[in-house]
């Protein structure tokens, strides 16, 4: 009697052989928007989710009502926000024209995010769409000292214009909020790992993208497991929260199947360190990685910087600008003026980024 498959901490790979006229589309390195990244936007329930969430860090609040009938757009949802970036980075890349306006093939998008391409993923597809195009996102802006609340959507309209015989939804146009359009137009964007499409958990998924924007190619990143709780939009209770947290990080331990960074709890902190070839996998030479003593920041630019970029968690720029010095591979000679030149592009605290 044939035993069993032992289950995976990773999906498996389910499109190994791409068809060939869909090679470049299925190649497009996948990226994601920095904002998103660094704040909560998606739910990390499974289920249906119909609770209103809110998030506040430093200045910079946000309130996320869920959509009317399909709830709060979740983490998953997120995956065909990353193949559109990725279609448009590289689209720009090439140099033709992006735009607001994006018509895209589910089949494809099913392929390269690693889905299934039965008539149920095309449903389920479809219900991504409603939660991603009705859930709203009311945030703050700080412009020269003045408060205001707005709303704004991940994507503002969805039409398939295509559908086969049974049903089946064949071409989708989207309309993208403006603040993913301007990320791709300003590279503030980061390549995520392949990989990423095969995690099976919510929280693992959110920890990746945390662990890729903080802590890029630096030696090392903590955070105390209050603030990740925050960070990750995790509505468990700080116990239940924790023990999920070591789960993921013994499976880790055992497994390697976390992408591009090793996990790991202590003393009450999440700390997460580069696997070595993640140099080579974001596309540059082998360098040693950075460590906070390298670039120093002085208190008075901290202060400097946390007023010309209003709203913004200055630690989480600091650990932005460190991994984007270096990534780039960026020779710096004045750290401080260096630092607070960032700030000042990055600016008061603003939907732009959203």
């Amino acid at each position: 009697m044939a035993r069993p498959k032992r289950r995976t901490a990773l999906l498996p790979q389910r499109h190994d052989e791409p068809d060939l006229f869909l090679c470049d589309i299925l190649d497009a390195t996948p990226k994601g928007d920095r904002a998103s990244m660094e704040h909560p936007l998606f739910s990390l329930s499974v289920k249906k989710d119909m609770a209103p969430f809110e998030y506040t860090r430093g200045q910079a609040g946000l309130r996320i009502v869920p959509a009317a009938e399909e709830g709060r757009a979740n983490i998953f949802d997120r995956d065909i926000l990353i193949y559109v970036l990725s279609q448009l980075m590289a689209a720009k890349e090439d140099r033709r024209p992006i735009g607001r306006r994006v018509r895209i093939c589910a089949h494809d998008l099913l392929k390269a995010t690693n889905r299934h391409t039965s008539g149920q993923a095309y449903a389920t597809l479809r219900r991504a769409l409603t939660r991603l195009q009705y859930t709203q996102i009311h945030t703050n802006i700080h412009d020269h000292g003045i408060s205001a609340w707005r709303q704004i959507s991940l994507i503002t309209d969805a039409t398939i214009v295509k559908e086969d015989a049974t049903g089946r939804m064949l071409d989708v146009e989207l309309e993208l909020g403006d603040w993913l359009v301007k990320a791709v137009e300003n590279n503030n964007v980061l390549t995520l790992s392949r990989e990423y499409f095969q995690l099976r958990k919510p929280l693992e998924r959110r920890l990746y993208e945390l662990a890729r924007k903080h802590c890029g190619q630096q030696s090392e990143w903590r955070i105390g497991l209050s603030i990740l709780k925050d960070k990750c939009g995790s509505n468990s209770s700080d116990k239940e929260f924790k023990r999920l947290v070591k789960n993921i990080c013994d499976t880790d331990a055992r497994e390697h199947h976390m992408p591009d960074y090793t996990f790991e709890l202590a003393a009450g902190n999440l700390v997460v360190r580069p696997r070595p070839e993640l140099t080579l996998a974001l596309g540059g030479e082998r360098r040693p990685a950075l460590s906070f003593s390298d670039l120093p920041v002085s208190p008075d630019a901290l202060e400097k910087g946390r007023a010309l970029a209003r709203g913004w968690d200055i630690h989480a720029l600091q650990q932005e600008w460190r991994c984007w010095v270096s990534e780039k591979g960026i020779s710096v000679n004045n750290m401080d003026a260096h630092f607070l030149d960032f700030c000042r592009k990055r600016g008061p605290f603003d939907t732009a980024h959203f």
